[in-house]
Order: C-alpha cells, then structure tokens, then sequence
C-alpha cells in the first residue's frame, strides 16, 4: 500500500502520551499508533452506521425526495426527516 504524510500539531501532554504508547511495545512508531486509532474509529462508525440502518429499516417509513439527498446528502436528510417524526 503507498503511504503518505499527514503532518500533525499535538499539544506536548498528548504527544507524550502517544510516545507512551509506542513505549509499550504494542506499535513500533507513533505513526503505527494514530493510524490503529483511525482503523478503530473507522469500524467504530461504521458499526454505527449499520446499527442506524437496521434500526430505520425496522422503524416507520421515511420518505426523502432525491432532490432533497442531492441537496443535503442521505444521512443529514434522513436524519432531519427522523427528528421531525
């Protein structure tokens, strides 16, 4: 897989815990570290999203125009027309 940079600013309490981390043996670099921590929020949200779905496909019939998805997108449109009901 090609790699690239992405450059970050942590205040100096977050970088050390990051170097804490990495001190544990568990990852070689701080890199291997944020990019475990983006894996995990990354299945974490989209756990989330099929629980959301799931959920809505068991719910009450909500009806979004594709006008209205083009516009706002499908999750904020159907999360307005939820919040409305």
């Amino acid at each position: 897989m090609a790699m690239t940079s992405l450059n970050i600013s942590l205040p100096e309490a977050l970088k050390e815990y990051v170097e804490g981390q990495v001190a544990t043996g568990d990852w070689g670099t701080p890199s291997e570290y944020v990019r475990e921590l983006i894996r995990q929020d990354k299945e974490r949200r989209l756990a989330t999203l099929e629980q959301d779905l799931v959920a809505a496909a068991k719910g009450p019939k909500i009806e979004v125009s594709m006008a209205e998805i083009r516009r706002r997108g499908l999750l904020p449109a159907l999360r307005e027309r939820a919040r409305r009901r």
